[in-house]
């Protein structure tokens, strides 16, 4: 079982930045593949960003390649994602997920945090 913390979330200009975290209890933490989603208000989840347990192989949502960078600590049981040109579409409520991936490269999802709020103002 894991259990999953978002924090880092807040209100926001236009062109700043903010940091998440997503912190996970469990001891085999390092062996999920974590990702991060978005739902703004009326609009699907969607996806934003996911990081393989080693660190590496990043892949972004178009909307936010560029601006936004996950980044995993396997010591903290922590992922993180900086988010920086921040603009107004944005806004949403974010929230991380941890699972892995199939043989066919499909990912899934096993364990969802309750969301931090970013609101981003013009």
């Amino acid at each position: 079982q894991v259990q999953l913390v978002e924090s880092g979330g807040g209100s926001v200009q236009a062109g700043g930045s903010l940091r998440l975290s997503c912190t996970a209890s469990g001891r085999t933490f390092s062996s999920y593949v974590m990702g991060w989603f978005r739902q703004a208000p009326g609009k699907e989840r969607e996806f934003v960003a996911t990081i393989r347990w080693s660190g590496g192989s990043a892949n972004y949502a178009d909307s936010v390649q560029g601006r936004f960078t996950i980044s995993r600590d396997n010591a903290k049981n922590t992922v993180y994602l900086q988010m920086n040109s921040l603009i107004p579409e944005d806004t949403a409520v974010y929230c991380c997920a941890a699972g892995g991936r199939s043989f066919g490269g499909d990912y899934y999802w096993n364990y969802w945090g309750q969301g931090t709020q970013v609101t981003v103002s013009s």
